[in-house]
């Protein structure tokens, strides 16, 4: 079966069929998070799309470099070239090395998203261990004439680079409109347009993040890094950046200037990917507008916007069960039909796993069928190869599910498949839902529960004297590690030593 990407190019506005520039290998680039607080629901539906790209990648069988990174200095509030450091800020609050903020909410980050199961990228760069290759960049931009120094600090120079390259060509912005629409801000003194953004800041006395530079004792601009990163793993030139729909305007916008103007000369990627925001009530949400939720208030149901606890496989649902360029809307109601929805996958599973092809020579294949069937498992991929729309492919699950639980029940014949029919429903189902949707079984029973309740029914066999009861339910446990004790004050349980 062959299967063609297609996936819609931000740059050129179109879909276009996925062709890596050296396959099998492919190199992709996502821009990770800024550690200075929790990750929410905004960053994993970034990391849960890119994820499964990533997957359905390697399942048609492509060499995949992923690289997706970790901010770690530079980032500015507001996302502007004057203020201060969002991690230098945490810091600075909380009495801490900017570095421990940077590695306690990397770990926590690492640590929501193996929670999500999203899997990890092969290269996980920071921006501080990558000082050199950005100012070895600001070199060839300078060099290049598309940038300048003031005071130490380094700008780049828009409407130069705009003469022959075309500022704006990713998110459609026009270089007029933007300049009419730009207020003079804190700052602004040092550069030459209101549109210029840094490559390199001086730092002032107080700044705590600095490195040496030829210009100045400094940081790097927050775009510069990506540039310089992506460039560092993947090449001049690689198949597919990924990133937030708030990332395409500036940053994504100014990482593609910074690479033309460099040596590279080129639109760093070839494909630029992004994933539409998650809305509240119709609105964006994230840490400026003060409406997130962070993944451990979902996990936990801590929240006042949430009714109940949501556990990640429902979380990972919710994201996928809407393609990953409309907006994704949250409410409860759409949170707990993701809940039915994914258990309602997760038991297809288990009923895949109970049913045995009979053995062979029984029944004779029913032709129209076997080709229903096969049709409908071909058609779980036509979401996915049409620029990797989950929901349709779900909603494919979902069909192909129904035959699957009509030869369950016996309403359908096993014996009226053939052996091939019956091995491609299998796996199509399972690799789909596990390998690539990322989907896996969540233990819903609380153990001390479960144990509480066998406990109970050992009390009342003992009670009413029915040993062969109470033997077999304490070599059942002991299978599993665990023994029953009978003491004084009542029966308890220990795991066995």
């Amino acid at each position: 079966m062959q299967h063609k990407l297609n996936l819609y190019n931000t740059l050129t506005r179109k879909k276009e069929v996925f062709e890596p520039l050296h396959a099998p290998f492919v190199g992709m680039y996502v821009c990770g998070p800024t550690v200075y607080g929790e990750p929410h629901l905004g960053h994993a539906r970034s990391a849960v799309t890119f994820d499964v790209l990533y997957r359905y990648l390697k399942y048609l069988g492509y060499k995949v470099r992923y690289v997706r990174n970790i901010t770690d200095v530079g980032h500015l509030e507001h996302d502007a070239d004057e203020g201060e450091d969002k991690i230098q800020k945490k810091a600075r609050l909380e009495h801490l090395e900017p570095m421990e903020v940077v590695q306690y909410y990397t770990n926590v980050y690492q640590k929501d998203m193996a929670t999500l199961n999203v899997k990890s990228p092969d290269i996980e760069p920071r921006a501080s261990g990558h000082i050199i290759e950005q100012i070895q960049m600001i070199e060839e931009i300078l060099e290049n004439g598309m940038a300048y120094e003031v005071n130490g600090s380094v700008y780049f120079d828009v409407p130069a680079y705009h003469k022959n390259n075309n500022y704006g060509k990713l998110s459609g912005r026009i270089i007029e409109d933007l300049l009419s629409n730009t207020r003079d801000t804190e700052g602004q003194g040092e550069k030459r347009s209101p549109l210029d953004f840094a490559l390199w800041k001086k730092a002032s006395p107080q700044h705590i993040m600095r490195w040496p530079s030829p210009w100045s004792d400094g940081f790097p601009g927050w775009h510069l890094e990506c540039s310089a990163m992506s460039r560092k793993y993947l090449g001049e030139t690689f198949d597919i950046h990924g990133g937030g729909l708030d990332l395409m305007f500036p940053h994504h916008e100014c990482e593609i200037a910074q690479s033309q103007a460099s040596h590279s000369h080129s639109d760093a990627a070839r494909y630029w990917v992004h994933n539409n925001m998650i809305t509240v009530n119709g609105q964006k949400m994230g840490k400026s507008l003060g409406n997130f939720i962070n993944l451990s208030e979902l996990f936990s149901g801590n929240h006042k916007m949430l009714e109940q606890a949501y556990s990640p496989m429902t979380i990972r649902f919710f994201i996928l069960q809407a393609h990953y360029r409309s907006t994704l809307d949250f409410s409860n109601e759409a949170l707990q039909a993701a809940q039915k929805g994914y258990r309602k996958l997760m038991n297809g599973m288990r009923v895949l796993e109970k049913l045995n092809y009979p053995e062979e020579g029984i029944g004779t294949p029913d032709e129209k069928l076997n080709e229903e069937l096969l049709k409908l498992t071909e058609d779980c991929f036509r979401g996915l190869n049409d620029d990797l729309n989950t929901a349709r492919t779900i909603a494919s699950l979902f069909n192909l599910l129904k035959k699957i639980n009509s030869l369950y029940l016996g309403q359908l014949q096993l014996s009226a498949l053939t052996r091939g029919t019956f091995d491609t429903i299998r796996t199509t189902y399972t690799e789909l839902v596990t390998d690539v949707l990322g989907l896996k079984e969540e233990p819903t029973a609380d153990m001390e529960e479960m144990l509480e309740l066998v406990l109970g029914f050992y009390k009342e066999a003992k009670e009413h004297k029915a040993y062969d009861k109470v033997d077999a339910i304490r070599a059942e446990l002991k299978k599993q590690g665990i023994v029953i004790k009978d003491l004084k004050t009542g029966i308890d349980w220990a795991y066995e030593e």
